[in-house]
């Protein structure tokens, strides 16, 4: 499997938003409940500003979705304020989430997320960094977008396996008619946060 880091609309990135920042491989990551328009956002980092896994649920059940040699770093859990302190990337994670909250929908959007996954999955999350705020796109469009016109189930598949909720908005992804499909953290959850974007 193949894991990516990608940034706007899902184009390759390095991992690193500092450079002249060692990144050390074993320490554990950064994680912190965010606010956001559906309640608290669990959100795991590593210190390079590069979210690994989030989503609508405690931190350890999104710990519990890490590929295990993230896992095994374990993590610090930080107030959403704290992550300011500790580089340009964690920040850039908070003041995301902040302006998300606050309307400016598209703020995620710059946020660099990695998570690991064959290269179908891998285009199809940075097709779903594609659908603009307010937007959506049904699962047939996503997998056209990404390469696979015939891989209806495999679209499907690649929204309920993203491990970076919302920063790679699965949320926006739609079954043919415009009916709401699944979400791993609940319709209700899906409904609020296309509602919010609508109102961006």
């Amino acid at each position: 499997m193949t894991e990516t880091t990608t940034t706007l609309a899902g184009t390759d990135a390095p991992a690193a938003l500092d450079p002249s920042v060692p990144l050390d491989l074993a320490a554990p990551l950064l994680a912190a409940v965010l606010p956001s328009p559906a309640g608290g956002l669990a959100v795991l980092l590593t210190e390079d500003g590069v979210v690994r896994a989030a989503g609508f649920g405690p931190l350890d059940a999104m710990a519990a979705r890490l590929p295990l040699a993230l896992a095994a770093r374990g993590h610090e859990v930080l107030e959403p304020a704290a992550l300011a302190d500790r580089g340009a990337g964690p920040a850039l994670v908070a003041d995301a989430a902040a302006r998300y909250l606050d309307g400016e929908v598209g703020a995620m959007d710059a946020v660099p997320v990695a998570q690991p996954g064959g290269p179908f999955q891998q285009r199809a999350w940075a097709a779903m960094r594609a659908i603009a705020p307010g937007s959506t796109a049904t699962y047939a469009e996503l997998a056209a977008a990404a390469g696979s016109p015939t891989a209806v189930r495999a679209a499907g598949s690649a929204c309920a396996r993203n491990l970076v909720v919302p920063f790679v908005p699965c949320h926006r992804v739609l079954r043919s008619g415009g009916t709401l499909g699944g979400y791993y953290y609940g319709l209700d959850t899906k409904r609020v946060l296309l509602a919010h974007e609508a109102r961006g």
